[in-house]
Parts: structure tokens; C-alpha cells; sequence
């Protein structure tokens, strides 16, 4: 298949949507990439991307396709900005550029903005080209969580927005369960299907990553990856951190990433007296990643509490699963229940501290030997439920059913 991904975001960025179209070309279909110039999630454009565009161009075997935007830098007008920068070039620039090719089918990969879908409606109307789209990210309700948006009048015309687009979409796919529900009833008019993420590459290869040291050999070592955003509700952990320190329990926090959060964060930490508790890295690319995780204790993911995150499965608990590592979690709703089925982890609600302390000492009071067997519940879930391979061919035969809708055998 020839196949059109739309994407405001992607390589050098670290997102799943680099793996998977990595994977598709792997499995003999050409891919072209839609997408902007990299900026996250630092906030300023890649330094290495403008020293050099033309090394950009190709990833994988994909092609890319990148057009300009505003570099979401601090605060709510840059990122608005960025956001409409990105679907305004790419709806115009972009489909110019990509006026005389054909495609079979365009998939979208909607994180924040759903506005990042347009130019993929756009190139429908055009060419009637078939579209997919896969939801990391549910608007406006995570905009609400969050409180980018606070005005219901606001709400409501980006619900309408986020309407008129599923409608245009021949088949929309949702990262949980929750996800699927809640668009079916927000659209039911809509084909929707369950397609969750997966842990990249990287973390199958079966390598000798223990070269970090992250303290010393008394300290329980709990480590975070990714994204240091509102969303995972980072003044929630540092309480947390604050009563195991007033306990002088030996665990030491290690956040290995970046984000629009990270000098809030930083503040935190100083003010409340934590910087022997609390390791800040930074960002360090993605196949560094499974030796911080091999090196850690244990694993900690969170987000806000919100009946919108509650729908939400963070895409790091499918590498902390395939990392071996037992896992901390403050979540409710799916996210909770992955780490709970699979027995691979504490879970603890969104936003109660004490409750988290209490399972991170918990959690230092296992042996070993138990530490591994949770470690080895969840790499053995993620091998049923999130296996790479599987779910890509199960959205190839997705994409190409929506293209034979379309175009029948002949295209």
C-alpha cells in the first residue's frame, strides 16, 4: 500500500508514531510522512534539523514531507500558535507539495492538536483518498483536564470541531478501551476500533544495558521517563517524596526528560527541599532509555486526576512492561487496570500522595525475588496484549479494508 501519515509531530521527536511507520515499511508499504519541523519537546526547533534539513528528509525508508510551524516555545499563545502553524502550512504547503502523488490511504496520528487532522480531511475532499485515524489524545476533554481551556463555550465549539472531523474519518482508532466508548458516543455514526500502543523496539533487544549508576546500592531507585508535562502531576509525587523523606526512607526519585513543566519542577524541588531525593536528568534519546530502565528498582507512571486521563493508557506503560521492571503507579481508570491485571505493579489513585508513599514503601519491602516476578508478570501481559508486530498487522488489514471499500481491486 501507498500510504499518506499525517503527523505534527515525528523523527527526531520520540513518538510511537516513528516505530510504526518503521514497522510498515518493514512489512513492504511505502510511507510518506506529513509533518512539521521538530521542536518537541523542548519548545525551540531542533538545532541539528536546522544546521542540516536535507539529512531530515528520510527516515526508516519513509519519506518526509516537513513544513514549517511556530516552535511551541513557553507559554498558551506560543502553543496555540504552534498549533495552528502546523495544520494551516500543512493543509496548504504540504498538500501542494504532495499534489501529484496517490495514495492508497492516509492514517492519521492525532496527539495534541486534533486540529493536526485537517490537512488529512483536506487531502480526502480533494483526492477522496480513505482516512484513518488513530486518538492518543481525547479533545477537548484532556484540554479541560489539564486547564488550557476553561470556558464551556470554548469547550463546546472545539466538541464541534472534534465532530465534524470524525465524521469525515472512514475509520477512527482509540489508544484504550474508554477511548472507544467514549467516541462511539460522541459519534456513532462512525466505524471505531480498539488499537492500542506497544513498547518500541528497542526495549526486545536483549543487550547489556546496566551502565547507569543511579545511587548507591542502599537507595531504592524509582525512575521516570518521558514527557514532564500538567498531565503527570508531578506536585502530587514530590508530596509524596516529602513524607518519605520526614520517614528518612531511602528511595531516590530519578526523571529522566523534558517538558513545558521541567523549571516549574525544578522550583518544586528546591522549595520544598528535595534535591537529595529528586534526580532531574534531562532528555536523552530513546535508545539510551533501556538502560535507565534496567538500572532502576522500580518504575513510576502518573497522570492528573481526571475522568479524561482515567480513559487513558500511557503509552510508557507498555516499555516499562517490556523493561522487566515492577511498576508504581498513581492512575485510575484503564492505565490502573493494565498494571492491576497483569500483576505487575501498586497502584494508587490520582492526587493521593499518602497513598502513593505508602506503596513505594511497600514496594521497598519486597525481596527480589518478588520485585522480579512482577517484573516478569508485565513483560508477559505486554507480550499477549501489546505485541508489536500483531497490532501493526491488525491496522494494515484495517487500512487496507478502507481501501478497498474506496477504491475496490483496482487501485
Amino acid at each position: 500500500m501507498r500510504i499518506l501519515v499525517v503527523s505534527q509531530y515525528f523523527w527526531p521527536e520520540n513518538f510511537r508514531i516513528n516505530d510504526l511507520c518503521s514497522e510498515m515499511v518493514s512489512k513492504g508499504h511505502s510511507v510518506t510522512v506529513l509533518t512539521g519541523e521538530p521542536n518537541y519537546p523542548s519548545g525551540n526547533k531542533d538545532k541539528k534539523y536546522l544546521r542540516d534539513k536535507q539529512k531530515y528528509n528520510e527516515f526508516n525508508g519513509c519519506k518526509i514531507v516537513r513544513v514549517p510551524l511556530v516552535a511551541r516555545g513557553e507559554g498558551k499563545l506560543r502553543l496555540i500558535s504552534n498549533y495552528i502553524s502546523y495544520f494551516l502550512f500543512a493543509s496548504t504547503i504540504g498538500l501542494w507539495n504532495l499534489r501529484k502523488q496517490k495514495f492508497d490511504v492516509v492514517f492519521v496520528c492525532q496527539l495534541s492538536p486534533v486540529t493536526s487532522a485537517i490537512p488529512a480531511i483536506i487531502f480526502r475532499k480533494l483526492y477522496g483518498t480513505p482516512v484513518a485515524m488513530w486518538v492518543l489524545d481525547l479533545w477537548p476533554d484532556s484540554l479541560k483536564a489539564v486547564g488550557i481551556v476553561k470556558s464551556d463555550k470554548a469547550l463546546s465549539i472545539i466538541n464541534r470541531l472534534v465532530r465534524f472531523i470524525y465524521k469525515r474519518c472512514d475509520l477512527i482508532l482509540g489508544q484504550s478501551k474508554s477511548f472507544v466508548s467514549e467516541i462511539r458516543r460522541n459519534s456513532p455514526s462512525v466505524r471505531v476500533d480498539y488499537f492500542p500502543s506497544w513498547a518500541e523496539d528497542v526495549f526486545d533487544q536483549k543487550n547489556d544495558f546496566n551502565t547507569v549508576t543511579l545511587s548507591d546500592d542502599n537507595t531504592f531507585d524509582i525512575l521516570f521517563a518521558g514527557n514532564i508535562g500538567e498531565a503527570q502531576d508531578f506536585p502530587n509525587l514530590l508530596k509524596a517524596v516529602g513524607i518519605l523523606k520526614e520517614r528518612d526512607v531511602k528511595v531516590k526519585i530519578h526523571v529522566v526528560g523534558d517538558g513545558r513543566y521541567l523549571e516549574t519542577l525544578k522550583e518544586q524541588i528546591a522549595h520544598f527541599d528535595l534535591t537529595e531525593y529528586v534526580k532531574l536528568w534531562g532528555r536523552f534519546p530513546l535508545y539510551d532509555m533501556p538502560k535507565f530502565f534496567s538500572s532502576a528498582d522500580a518504575l513510576f507512571v502518573s497522570l492528573k486526576n481526571s475522568p479524561t486521563f482515567s480513559m487513558t493508557i500511557p503509552g510508557k506503560v507498555q516499555s516499562y512492561m517490556m523493561a522487566e521492571k515492577p511498576i508504581l503507579a498513581s492512575l485510575s481508570g484503564d492505565g490502573a487496570d493494565v498494571v492491576l491485571q497483569s500483576l505487575c505493579g501498586l497502584v494508587s489513585e490520582p492526587s493521593d500522595f499518602q497513598s502513593l508513599a505508602e506503596n513505594i514503601e511497600l514496594m521497598i519491602s519486597f525481596s527480589t525475588e518478588e520485585l522480579e516476578v512482577m517484573g516478569g508478570n508485565g513483560k508477559a501481559y505486554a507480550d499477549r496484549n501489546f505485541n508489536r508486530s500483531l497490532l501493526v498487522n491488525n491496522l494494515i488489514a484495517w487500512l487496507e479494508q478502507v481501501s478497498v471499500e474506496k477504491y475496490g481491486n483496482n487501485n
